[in-house]
């Protein structure tokens, strides 16, 4: 990336994707696009801040809430050229996730609801394009989580409470559903994936120096697969579940790399010919 941060957000995937705000420090607005290949710098965000949400495409974007040095609920609609602020959170928090395809739709579910201090939460909003609505909470509040999907087909995973936490949640437009763990406990991970049934978990601290480790999900449990190249916690993700990208993260200093996923593990189709 041109500018290397902690604690931002991303839309997207590996040939179309969104970066956007953090911490360099300090908070930022800085917005990137990436093709593929190269990241270009393109209109920041109104209000600088780090540890909201993200979700959509690089075209399509949506960012909630976040720490701007103080809590805040501020929601930021991307239409592919620029950020206008549309309705904010009932709930502000930071350290939150969201879940969505465009910036018409979208879920935001966990967080933090004060700052400074530990407040975890498990509120969950639904967006409609226009205003906010809240729904059904998490089972176990947190903050630091990752997740992936669509507002009718999420999964939240991760996370800290009190303590980290590896819990895996998997929501289907109504109400949370409590399932298997992954297998190493962690917060500040990246997440993707295209729904609740499947999903990539990668990076991220069981409390002590950055992780590698990467986590598949086929719907029911999570498998170990290949590392990351580069360790890294508070490491952001987007993309599908064979289409992720791991991008930035660390702390100071921050870390400019950005990982493509190749998508082993995942089933590949092979044609036997005899004779």
């Amino acid at each position: 990336m041109n500018s290397g941060r902690a604690e931002l957000e991303a839309s997207g995937d590996q040939t179309a994707a969104l970066a956007f705000g953090g911490e360099t420090p300090p908070f930022t607005g800085i917005t990137e696009s990436y093709n593929g290949t190269n990241w270009t710098e393109v209109n920041d965000f109104n209000t600088g801040r780090s540890t909201h949400t993200g979700n959509g495409t690089q075209t399509s974007a949506l960012a909630a809430g976040g720490d701007t040095g103080s809590l805040t609920g501020i929601v930021e609609s991307w239409n592919g050229t620029c950020w206008a602020e549309v309705a904010d959170l009932n709930t502000s928090r930071r350290q939150a996730i969201g879940a969505g395809v465009d910036n018409t739709s979208a879920l935001v579910f966990g967080g933090n609801t004060v700052r400074p201090g530990d407040s975890p939460t498990g509120v969950t909003e639904s967006w409609n394009g226009t205003s906010w609505t809240e729904v059904n909470d998490l089972n176990t509040g947190r903050y630091y989580l990752a997740g992936n999907g669509t507002q009718t087909s999420a999964l939240a995973y991760t996370g800290y409470t009190t303590v980290i936490v590896g819990n895996t949640e998997s929501w289907n437009g109504t109400s949370w559903t409590e399932l298997n763990d992954v297998n190493t406990t962690r917060y500040l991970s990246g997440g993707a994936g295209a729904d609740n049934t499947s999903a990539l978990v990668f990076g991220g601290s069981s409390g002590g120096p950055g992780l590698a480790l990467t986590e598949t999900w086929d719907g029911t449990s999570w498998s170990e697969e290949g590392d990351l190249n580069g360790a890294r916690g508070y490491v952001k993700g987007t993309g599908a579940y064979n289409t992720a990208v791991a991008i930035a993260g660390g702390t100071a200093p921050t870390i400019t790399s950005t990982e493509e996923w190749t998508g082993a593990g995942a089933p590949v189709t092979e044609t036997i010919t005899t004779s």
